[in-house]
């Protein structure tokens, strides 16, 4: 803000006490018409001046931030200098999803631990991204310790949130381990106790004149860490319930994106959201449409192998995690009657349809937000990673939000949770005798069982 609209601000500020008092009550409302000028072109300069630092220095911000889309490998875009931009752009898109498909294929064939390390990089490279944006916006100021405040909580959210999944999964393995037994009685509250220190080191760091742009950096943190953080905890649990609750809504949204794109590229014509001017209903229709196919029949297939089905637990005599199991009811062909007509399929399927509705209909919407914020800062990508997409945040904004689905859906509709079993195993012998006799009891009450 310049001298004179700071002079002019403070002079408006100080009229309630003093200017307004100096005036006769005639000649309240009647000023003359050059003083009216002058006020009327000095609400006009501040309303100007006073703008956000944030809405200031966005442009500025926005050309320091590194963009992928129009980012093309050398070689390649030589290969391709005869293209028109727009084919182009289509041919590098659609080369790079067939590198990120393939990726995600050998990914899936090195196992689940291959997959849950894969969730942790995504998140932690997303998570980079996001605070990447409001370290540019603010660091013109100064502000101290954002950077290593914003990494400090991710870490001590990722000890919370996987260190959970540790006790859920391992509690038996881990309970056996007397140096670490410490750690798994007390996670909950060290995970208190880091968070606390984090909260402390933020108020020590408060710079007055700041406070509002300090504030606004801690909500941004918390926010990045809800998007992020939480849902990858809740891609982990989806994974340890069977790697089909991982794959068939992770590809859902993959084939939704792909088809979205490729109907909207070649029959687009009606505008679908002022957020995204280039999405289509055209496209929105026809990747919906082509997310329900894939989705039925991408799970008729995996419905078909042990693997993909079997909750994912840890064998203490094995000394490592296994998947083997009697397929449950879900993954086990039933038949249908549909009028006079009799179907054979496996129940899963009929899962799976409610989860491609919710990938086709709501799982754009994850894109839009990005969209959104992206717009909200002048930016194109969130970053310059993938050649033709962006950066990870740009392929993953969907993804997330579709982790959250299938947790909730498990946990709502599916009668089979391996947690429960996994909990009960990490339990002490006596815990479990105890469980036992009083699980026997209610029973013999309730006449189900008779052991006498």
């Amino acid at each position: 803000m310049s001298a004179e609209a700071e002079i002019r601000r403070r002079n408006i500020g100080e009229g309630d006490s003093l200017g307004e008092s100096s005036l006769k009550p005639d000649d309240k409302g009647q000023k003359p018409a050059q003083e009216s000028t002058t006020a009327e072109s000095s609400d006009h300069i501040d309303s100007e001046e006073e703008k956000l630092p944030e809405e200031k220095y966005v442009e500025e911000m926005s050309k320091t931030l590194p963009q992928g889309t129009n980012k093309t490998p050398e070689v390649l875009g030589q290969a391709l200098s005869g293209l028109p931009d727009r084919w182009r752009n289509w041919v590098i898109r659609g080369i790079f999803t067939w590198i990120m498909i393939s990726g995600f294929c050998l990914i899936i064939y090195g196992g689940p631990l291959a997959l849950m390390i894969t969730a942790l990089a995504v998140q932690v490279k997303c998570f980079e991204e996001i605070i990447s944006i409001g370290y540019s916006v603010y660091r013109i100021h100064g502000l101290p310790w954002f950077r290593s405040l914003s990494w400090y909580f991710l870490v001590s959210s990722n000890y919370f949130f996987y260190g959970e999944n540790l006790v859920d999964y391992f509690g038996v393995a881990v309970n056996r381990v007397d140096s670490l037994r410490f750690l798994v009685k007390y996670h909950r509250f060290l995970s208190f106790c880091l968070y606390i220190i984090g909260f402390v080191w933020f108020v020590l760091s408060l710079v007055k004149r700041y406070y509002m742009k300090q504030f606004s950096l801690f909500a941004w943190t918390h926010v990045a860490l809800l998007i992020v953080v939480t849902q990858s905890y809740f891609i982990i649990q989806n994974i340890f319930e069977g790697l089909i609750w991982f794959i068939v809504p992770v590809s859902m949204i993959v084939c939704n994106d792909v088809m979205a794109y490729m109907f909207g590229f070649f029959f687009g014509r009606t505008p679908l959201i002022k957020l995204s001017p280039k999405k289509t209903w055209e496209g929105f229709i026809g990747g919906g449409f082509a997310t329900v196919v894939f989705g039925l029949l991408f799970s008729y297939w995996l419905c078909q192998f042990q693997y993909f089905v079997c909750p994912i637990e840890y064998s203490e005599s094995a000394g490592r995690m296994t998947i083997e199991c009697e397929p449950s009811y879900l993954f086990q062909p039933q038949e249908y009657s549909i009028g006079s007509t009799t179907i054979t399929m496996y129940p899963f399927m009929l899962h799976s349809l409610s989860l491609s509705i919710f990938s086709s209909v709501i799982g754009p919407f994850g894109g839009f937000f990005a969209s959104g914020f992206k717009r909200a800062f002048k930016i194109k990508d969130f970053g310059d990673m993938i050649p033709g997409h962006g950066g990870i945040m740009d392929r993953f904004d969907c993804q997330f939000l579709m982790a959250t689905f299938v947790n909730v859906y498990i946990s709502s509709f599916i009668p089979f949770n391996s947690t429960f079993f996994l909990q009960v195993y990490s339990l002490k012998p006596e815990q479990q005798l105890q469980l036992f006799n009083q699980l026997k009891d209610n029973l013999e009450e309730r006449n189900i069982i008779n052991l006498n």
